[in-house]
């Protein structure tokens, strides 16, 4: 189900923390939204703009960000756990202790991202993946695929 921009504003307003879980937010603009400890476990976000939100501490386990903008978005301690997040932009996000653990990150951009203290053990992540300058990944515990 598609949103107009009256209903995700009344969805944005509503008591914080937000209860998102599950919802299709398919394509959404989220741009600047402030989604700050939302939970939102399972929901499709596919092609969702959410570039400069604010996304802290936010639960976006077994979400689905497959092609999604996260471009300069916080997502400082948020949860992305089994999330698809192939062919998602990262590019200038900021992605300290994140958990992406278990996570698909093929074809992802983490160009300029922060991934300090984020944990990736598990993440799955293919020759297309860019990652940020000097950024350690041996250490990180993602696994390459073909």
């Amino acid at each position: 189900m598609q949103y107009t921009k009256e209903e995700l504003n009344a969805l944005l307003n509503g008591s914080k923390p937000l209860q998102l879980a599950g919802y299709d937010l398919s394509k959404a603009d989220l741009n600047e939204a402030d989604l700050s400890k939302a939970n939102l476990s399972g929901a499709n976000l596919s092609g969702a703009f959410l570039d400069q939100a604010r996304l802290r501490y936010a639960d976006l386990s077994k979400a689905n960000l497959e092609d999604a903008s996260l471009r300069q978005t916080n997502l400082h301690g948020a949860t992305l756990s089994e999330a698809d997040l192939s062919d998602t932009d990262f590019r200038g996000a900021d992605l300290s202790g994140a958990k992406l653990n278990n996570a698909n990150l093929s074809f992802a951009n983490f160009t300029g991202a922060n991934l300090s203290g984020a944990e990736l053990k598990g993440a799955k992540y293919n020759q297309y993946t860019q990652w940020p300058t000097g950024f350690e990944l041996e250490k990180a515990g993602a696994i390459m695929v073909k």
